[in-house]
């Protein structure tokens, strides 16, 4: 049975992190993800995991200055020490809040320098992350982003991971896969996923266009899901989306799933 995780950064956008937790919580999520909880001390955020009941499955390595634009900072050149500095602080957190899977962005293209360039300093730098974080059994993910919520984005296709993978050469090294990115694309979301399902270890889930909650817009997320559970996928399904409405109002696709899915089982 696929397991559901509120993505608390886009599902209760207008909550701080402490508040959020205790929102999904009262929504009936058992565990989150986030975009970075960097913004509260680890041992509040290890408290209130605690109190609620809640598990953290992800969040992400600091990505520079967001407010700014940066989204990532694993490619960009004359950052290598920030982002050794921002790997210390993840393993920080992951082990305050046993959290066993972080998520890298690689950032937005510098002018003036070149694609080969971005990609020799991302690959040293996955490679860097991917070996400490194994020390403490921590999983790394990379995620391509779609470039048009996203201009300028280094890394955009799953054939892109493929190469950086490849020549990272460490197994520590995992595609996080976000169906609502690879729909605006590449679309061939079913058999891409079966093609590369061993080295993906998370997937997030978002309707095109609006990046709404499932069953708003184009994709066939009643076949997705059915298909990740023929698959065998045993991962966490984050719900990166953003409520038309409300969370709460917005679940009737889960209910949906979990109905349908015990109907196929008998």
């Amino acid at each position: 049975m696929l397991r559901f995780d509120a993505n608390l950064t886009t599902m209760y956008a207008d909550l701080p992190l402490l508040q959020a937790m205790a929102a999904a919580r009262a929504d009936g999520f058992e565990a989150v993800e986030c975009r970075s909880p960097f913004f509260e001390p680890k041992e509040k955020v290890a408290e209130a995991l605690t109190e609620l009941g809640l598990k953290l499955v992800q969040f992400n390595c600091p990505m520079g200055d967001f407010a700014a634009g940066e989204r990532g900072i694993a490619c960009l050149p004359g950052r290598e020490d920030e982002f050794r500095a921002s790997i210390a602080l993840t393993i920080e957190y992951a082990e305050a809040l046993g959290c066993k899977q972080v998520n890298c962005i690689a950032g937005i293209k510098p002018a003036g320098r070149s694609d080969a360039e971005l990609e020799a300093i991302l690959v040293s730098n996955l490679k860097y992350a991917a070996q400490r974080l194994a020390e403490i059994g921590v999983k790394l993910q990379v995620e391509p982003l779609n470039p048009i919520d996203n201009p300028g984005t280094f890394l955009t296709t799953t054939a892109e991971f493929e190469r950086i993978y490849d020549k990272v050469g460490e197994d520590n090294l995992y595609l996080q896969y976000d169906f609502y990115h690879m729909q605006i694309v590449q679309g061939d979301l079913t058999r891409t996923f079966a093609r590369l399902k061993d080295r993906i270890n998370h997937v997030q889930i978002a309707d095109n266009p609006g990046r709404h909650e499932p069953g708003t817009g184009e994709i066939n997320y009643s076949f997705i899901l059915a298909e990740l559970e023929r698959q065998g996928y045993s991962g966490w399904v984050g719900c990166e989306y953003i409520p038309r409405t409300t969370a709460r109002e917005g679940l009737g696709w889960m209910e949906r799933h979990y109905s349908n899915a015990a109907a196929a089982r008998r």
